[in-house]
């Protein structure tokens, strides 16, 4: 089709508009090659964002990322030449709606809570589980320490008890000044900031025991041992006026939950130590990165279980004043953890 230009008109502005119909001409011809692919990678985006995945075929789903590869060299050519703007506007909304659909997250917040309580956390705990068996080893071990500790030297249970100015639990106390330290009733109102304060501290503890594995797991152990003398410093000294039973009811109420979360983050530190001291054929690095993506699910599960430990803590063990309902509380929570770990199977397991 020729084109009457008037005789004013110079060569060059003949130029010109040759040009621009020839790019026209390819703008066209380049969106008629390759249209159906995008309409097709439109719909199937809709539908996935419209949540009709059972409209969709399975012959598009296996299609899906090759027609999502198709779309991004389209997009490529298109903002390297003089392709129209319309054309460019499409594909770049038409690739970032894709790149959500093959890249994006796949499950909601509430899809990712139900597989993580539905069995994904307590997964998680059983494939470290040969660490979690090192780790009450240390912890045990660790209470024996300072048990012979104090046992053979009182002075070292201020080198591990953290002193508190009028805090009866010294060696030498008297029955009635231990006694009153299990059962003494404190205000309520500060129960809350009580809870919050341990938390933070049991949480602080946990972390560390998490972080430090990366030195090969090392500091872990030290610190697991350590805490743990506390707990055999107490033993001891309780023990000496004949209120052992009372202290593991005391401490029992919390107890079970709290030393059960500290061990989930002993022995996820010590997992990433295993993995980074014998790496076999793997980078020491990437040993590491896959034995942090494993125990990330453990330590999320553990900040949670941190949480309960302290309102029990705060709350739970102070209202309540006798030995024999604090040992039910802390036994039933120790049932249910060892019965949501090993025992429960449910459907947000990952194999």
């Amino acid at each position: 089709m020729s084109t009457i230009l008037p005789r004013w008109f110079s060569r060059r502005d003949t130029a010109a508009i040759a040009a621009a119909q020839q790019a026209s001409l390819r703008s066209d011809r380049f969106r008629l090659e390759r249209e159906a692919d995008w309409r097709r990678l439109e719909t199937i985006v809709a539908r996935i964002e419209a949540g009709r995945l059972r409209a969709i075929s399975d012959d598009d789903l296996v299609a899906l990322p090759a027609l999502y590869r198709t779309l991004v060299s389209s997009l490529s050519v298109a903002r390297d030449t003089t392709l129209d703007a319309a054309t460019l506007a499409y594909l770049e909304a038409l690739a970032q709606r894709a790149w959500f659909v093959v890249y994006g997250p796949e499950i909601t917040f509430r899809g990712w809570l139900r597989r993580f309580f539905g069995g994904g956390w307590s997964a998680a705990v059983r494939a470290i589980g040969p660490d979690i068996l090192i780790a009450l080893a240390i912890m045990i071990i660790g209470t024996v320490i300072g048990w012979l500790l104090v046992a053979n030297d009182p002075d070292w249970f201020y080198a591990l008890m953290p002193a508190q100015p009028g805090d009866p639990r010294v060696p030498g106390a008297s029955h009635a000044a231990l006694l009153g330290s299990l059962f003494g009733k404190g205000q309520k109102s500060g129960l809350a900031m009580f809870a919050a304060y341990l938390f933070s501290n049991n949480a602080q503890v946990s972390i560390l025991c998490f972080a430090l594995g990366f030195a090969f797991g090392l500091p872990t152990i030290l610190l697991l041992v350590h805490n743990t003398a506390l707990l055999g410093a107490l033993l001891w000294l309780y023990h000496g006026q004949g209120l052992t039973l009372d202290l593991i009811g005391w401490l029992s109420v919390h107890g079970t939950t709290e030393l059960f979360a500290i061990m989930l983050a002993g022995a996820s530190g010590i997992h990433i130590g295993r993995a980074m001291a014998f790496p076999g054929q793997r980078a020491v690095l990437d040993a590491a990165a896959q034995a942090g993506r494993r125990t990330a699910t453990v330590m999320i599960g553990v900040v949670l279980m941190l949480i309960v430990a302290g309102l029990l803590e705060g709350f739970a063990r102070q209202l309540i004043n006798a030995t024999a309902p604090r040992l039910m509380l802390g036994g039933a929570m120790l049932v249910w953890w060892l019965g949501y770990f090993f025992i429960y199977r449910g459907k947000g397991a990952r194999r």
